[in-house]
């Protein structure tokens, strides 16, 4: 899948106009099932985890995720796009009281 084609760039375009929490919840409680929230914000909880050091048996009780999926988290965690890095970086810089392990 291409990440620059035009309904991918709009839909990363709207995410960037969103101006809080809850117009963020909002948004993407219309645009995503609670089970696909749920994914993410699990995959999210287990790239925290990993760069915290955590063991993937500990990441997988504690998510549900598998094997399979802290693998592939942690893969693009060191060799992605530095998605991941950049906003571990920012909340590390910044601080945000919503980021616990």
């Amino acid at each position: 899948m291409r990440l620059e084609d035009q309904n991918t760039e709009a839909l990363f375009q709207t995410i960037l106009r969103l101006k809080n929490l809850e117009e963020a919840k909002m948004f993407f409680r219309d645009l995503l099932t609670e089970n696909e929230i749920h994914e993410f914000s699990n995959r999210w909880k287990a790239a925290r985890m990993l760069h915290h050091g955590e063991t993937y048996k500990a990441i997988q009780k504690e998510t549900g995720l598998s094997s399979t999926t802290v693998a592939r988290i942690s893969k693009w965690l060191e060799s992605g796009m530095d998605g991941y890095k950049r906003m571990l970086n920012q909340i590390e810089h910044h601080g945000d009281s919503s980021e616990t392990s």
